[in-house]
């Protein structure tokens, strides 16, 4: 298969979009449109709270199992690589063997993973399975958007995507809030048990309502040689993203990293238009939606987690908040993200994306505007308007973006359209985070000296300085032990409007790329290939 046919969508003769599904019309609850979405919900569920939920439980952790920070990092960074990685592999996979098949081994996977993870004894074992965690939750989350893509027809499917969207958005904003409950009151290992009767759920809703849907010309050989390329690459980029931050972004280590990622992409994209059945056929991205779709979802996840990164420090290590408290003090953005998701759903149906996209990203740019105007002592009002605001913003986004990537691929290309749109937000997370952490940190260390010497401070001998930089940069007092009140006091003051300069500016720069991302929404269009999802079962 050339990569021209491999996005060729419609049947013999080429008239009519091919039949995308295997069988009979659905009957009963095996193929229902709506008990689908539930059933995926419930999966994609775990992965998203699993992206939040564990940052509360590390202390916990690395005070149990004798972990020190480094170790604690790669409780986080093996989730997210491992995920990243191979999410556009899995969703190949799910093209290629079917996405209930796909979704049901990735949700098994995760819950055995978790409970594993439960019962680790070592930072270690915690490790490894976090991997495991992410791989499987790999196979889940594409297989996920494929099962809605097949399941509802075109005039469904812009709802279903934003009902979606509202369970990932509200996982992923609820986990701090779960997660601080479970180790306040039961333990960390609750945090990973908890998986396993959600996971013995969405098995049996899987078994007894998901239909097998594979496109009539879904690939029936693998690209391994595409596969390997494309990981290799992927980990090289969200590797050094990952790693920048303690480098420095001026280190050979770093760049070596960076140039590696852009060998091994130019070499896929070279390989791709030589192999019969490619990984992602190029002419995919031929679709100026669809590539415009791919950029949004990047630039939306830099300014919303990259900017959201500091929220937590500011709510946690400024205001002194509790982490029930500041999950609870992000309602506001979580319930405007419930409530604004089904509805920018129906608001794109009946407008095309375009216009929710880009007024979706206006006001996430004048909600990162806003917080960028927050101070020490500001007040829960202002601070609920800003978050409230961003997750007014992303919803129409989250919802647009998704069903532009998905709905501008043809059929047999939904897993891996829905593996690049996981992708891409991990990607722009990665990078909004690193890039962010980058301007706070520059922003930190020009103003921290002149504004401990103006304080009347004693002077910081270069490490003392240095350690306090990192410290400043979470929005952390750097009080040694024995400092008598007066001067601790004092550093406080200093430390935490040092950090707001940094938050500030941080915001300022994820304002000025939701604004970049407005243009980029223009170029956004309806899904061409909406039409050949299935419009079978009971709606």
């Amino acid at each position: 298969m050339t990569s021209q046919t491999a996005i060729d969508s419609t049947g013999p003769g080429g008239g009519t979009p091919a039949d995308p599904t295997q069988g009979p019309p659905a009957e009963g609850l095996r193929g229902h449109p709506w008990l689908t979405l539930l059933t995926v919900a419930v999966g994609v569920m775990m992965v998203a709270l699993d992206g939040t939920i564990v940052a509360i439980a590390n202390p916990a952790i690395a005070s149990d199992l004798g972990a020190t920070f480094a170790e604690v990092q790669w409780i986080t960074n093996a989730y997210f690589l491992a995920l990243a990685v191979s999410l556009i592999t899995a969703g190949k996979l799910g093209d290629r063997f079917g996405h209930r098949q796909t979704f049901l081994i990735g949700v098994v996977g995760f819950a055995a993973a978790s409970g594993a993870i439960g019962l680790s004894d070592s930072i270690a074992l915690v490790v490894v399975f976090r991997v495991f965690q992410g791989l499987f939750g790999a196979l889940l989350m594409p297989a996920a958007l494929g099962l809605l893509r097949a399941t509802f027809p075109a005039e469904k499917l812009n709802m279903a995507i934003g009902l979606w969207g509202m369970v990932i958005g509200a996982s992923t904003a609820g986990g701090p809030i779960l997660g601080g409950v479970l180790v306040e009151h039961v333990s960390w290992q609750s945090v990973f048990f908890i998986n396993v009767p959600v996971g013995a759920l969405a098995l049996v809703l899987g078994v007894l309502i998901l239909r097998d849907h594979r496109a009539e010309n879904a690939p029936r050989s693998f690209d391994l040689l595409g596969i390997a390329l494309l990981s290799g690459a992927m980990f090289c980029l969200v590797w050094a993203l990952i790693k920048a931050p303690a480098w420095g972004w001026g280190d050979g280590a770093t760049w070596a990293f960076v140039l590696g990622s852009a060998v091994l992409f130019a070499a896929f994209a070279f390989w791709e238009t030589k192999v019969r059945e490619p990984l992602i056929p190029l002419a995919l991205f031929r679709s100026v939606p669809l590539s415009a779709g791919v950029i949004l979802m990047v630039l939306m996840a830099v300014a919303f987690l990259g900017g959201l990164f500091f929220v937590t420090f500011y709510l946690q290590n400024v205001h002194g908040m509790s982490p029930i408290d500041a999950g609870l003090h992000l309602l506001p953005l979580t319930g405007m993200m419930i409530v604004g998701s089904p509805l920018a759903g129906a608001l794109i149906t009946k407008l095309g994306p375009r216009i929710p996209l880009a007024g979706g990203m206006v006001a996430t740019a004048v909600a990162m505007y806003g917080m960028s105007t927050l101070e020490t002592d500001t007040g829960s009002g202002v601070m609920s308007v800003w978050f409230a605001l961003l997750g007014l913003g992303l919803a129409p986004v989250m919802v647009g973006a998704t069903e532009v990537i998905v709905g501008n691929a043809p059929m047999e290309l939904s897993g891996v359209a829905g593996g690049l749109q996981q992708a891409a937000m991990q990607i722009g997370g990665s990078l909004g985070t690193a890039v962010l952490g980058a301007v706070m940190a520059s922003k930190v260390d020009s103003d921290l000296p002149v504004n401990w010497k103006e304080a009347g401070l004693p002077a910081l001998t270069p490490d003392r300085l240095g350690q306090a930089s990192e410290a400043v940069q979470v929005g952390a007092a750097p009080v040694a032990p024995g400092t008598p009140p007066a001067i601790a006091a004092k550093i406080a003051d200093v430390a935490h409007d040092t950090f707001i300069s940094g938050m500030s500016l941080a915001s300022l720069v994820a304002c000025g790329v939701a604004v970049v991302a407005v243009v980029v929404a223009l170029f956004t269009k309806r899904g061409q290939n909406a039409d050949a999802g299935a419009g079978v079962g009971h709606i």
